[in-house]
């Protein structure tokens, strides 16, 4: 199942401050991290809301774009919504917007014992080059990194 894309507003901050704080506590953005998020530039930040739920996230995405070079920011999916490929839906877009944006390489970092969203990136072209030791309170962090970006990825996925 896929959900509808649109960017992310400033009215989504504080539902997507509480979704942060359910997904990864510790490492979570706070109000005000995302209220810093979304005034920088280049950024690049979507949501994807289901028909049942209309109005609220089930997920987002976001990179910073900086010429030829992109990392992704972040990528999650409410606990209420998984299993749906929205994280593929959310990813393949943010490859398409950075790719749109003129980037050549995307990285990003995952946690070392998140197997659910390194297998995600796999699927989309995205492969391990280095290891950050201890990056996330004691968890290895994964940088991993699609090359070349193109924007050729659907949108469904």
């Amino acid at each position: 199942m896929t959900g509808r894309l649109r960017p992310l507003r400033w009215w989504d901050v504080q539902t997507l401050a509480a979704l942060e704080r359910e997904l990864f506590t510790a490492d979570a953005w706070t109000a005000e991290t995302w209220w810093a998020e979304l005034a920088q530039a280049p950024r690049w930040y979507c949501a994807v809301e289901l028909p049942e739920r209309p109005g609220e996230p089930a997920g987002y995405a976001g990179a910073a774009v900086n010429g030829p070079d992109a990392d992704v920011m972040t990528v999650a999916v409410a606990p209420w919504a998984q299993g749906r490929g929205l994280g593929g839906q959310l990813l393949s877009a943010l490859v398409v917007a950075v790719a749109e944006r003129g980037a050549a390489r995307l990285v990003l970092e995952v946690r070392a014992d998140n197997v659910v969203a390194q297998r995600l990136y796999a699927r989309h072209g995205f492969e391990r080059i280095a290891v950050r030791r201890g990056y996330y309170d004691g968890v290895d962090a994964w940088i991993m990194r699609r090359r070349p970006v193109r924007a050729v990825d659907s949108l469904v996925s």
